[in-house]
């Protein structure tokens, strides 16, 4: 790991267990929504940093970096800058990251991004001029060389970024994702944030693996809203295992005929469940937090939270 620039390398440094959060723009101008999730997270006083997705699932919305940036503005809650590959050729990439730092933001996460095919806009021509282990290597250049991957130099103070990158515990054969994670460790990766686990078996198996890797390890969880929510992870998301008792809970719940009491009973589930889940994987030291991708959701952060902390 590099030098800790963020609040969030920095809680890490200090050996803090850290929890991260996850705001999403829209096709809109209006970020009054993220703004206020953003409050809400950070009102929980235990959200170090929060996510600001880069068209996820290569649906077109409100620019991250504008958005990280607004929201650091409006709220004061540090965030992650998501970075895809998928939209923006070397230049452009750089390019951006030369802006992230005139903004003053102080985290990126590294993301080859998804097909636009799989998204809104499919006619839109893809790039990939660079992969997400490429794009750590251009961000560390820049940080710790002033330079850009062609060697061109940075004029002025060089960008000052933590570099984060994605994992994902679901992957089969587990051995292929630590070969690409040890190479992302190599190229500058300080931490990495994991796709959606449910499983906490899959996240044991995936922290022991990813065990001798030089770099923090954030474990990602989502909170479902609903059965629907829950099943289309189930369904639709490749390699998510989501366990047959979580659904089956899940269905039972959605069948309570009063909406209140089925709120209330889904809240109850999922802080009991995902409290139980952190409470494992914290015990591996690899371990250094938990990211929790509860987009819309950020209301049941704090009492899954509190719930870990109380034991």
């Amino acid at each position: 790991m590099g030098q800790a620039f963020s609040n969030l390398m920095k809680n890490i440094a200090e050996g803090k267990f850290v929890y991260t959060g996850e705001l999403e723009a829209h096709r809109s101008t209006d970020l009054s929504e993220v703004i206020q999730w953003a409050k809400t997270l950070k009102a929980t006083g235990k959200i170090v940093a929060a996510n600001v997705t880069d068209n996820p699932q290569s649906v077109g919305a409100l620019s991250s970096l504008v958005t990280s940036y607004i929201v650091q503005r409006e709220t004061g809650l540090e965030t992650v800058y998501q970075l895809r590959c998928s939209d923006r050729n070397r230049l452009a990439l750089a390019s951006d990251l030369l802006g992230a730092a005139a903004l003053g933001l102080k985290n990126v996460l590294a993301l080859t991004g998804d097909h636009p095919k799989k998204g809104d806009t499919p006619e839109a021509m893809p790039v990939f001029d660079l992969d997400g282990t490429q794009l750590v290597e251009l961000i560390h250049k820049m940080v710790y060389e002033g330079r850009d991957l062609s060697g061109n130099e940075i004029h002025g103070p060089r960008p000052q970024f933590n570099i984060g990158a994605a994992a994902n515990p679901n992957f089969k054969p587990l051995e292929a994702e630590v070969l690409k994670l040890e190479r992302k460790a190599e190229v500058g990766a300080d931490f990495f944030q994991t796709q959606v686990v449910f499983d906490v078996n899959v996240a044991l198996e995936f922290l022991d693996a990813v065990s001798h890797i030089k770099a923090a390890f954030l474990i990602g969880i989502f909170p479902p809203r609903s059965y629907n929510q829950a099943e289309y992870f189930a369904k639709n998301v490749p390699g998510v295992q989501v366990p047959k008792d979580f659904l089956e809970s899940f269905k039972k719940i959605s069948e309570l005929p009063d909406k209140t009491e089925r709120r209330r009973k889904i809240d109850e589930y999922n802080i009991e469940y995902f409290a139980d889940f952190i409470k494992q994987v914290k015990k591996k030291p690899v371990c250094k937090g938990i990211h929790v991708m509860a987009v819309g959701y950020p209301e049941v952060v704090n009492p899954i939270i509190e719930k870990v902390e109380k034991g």
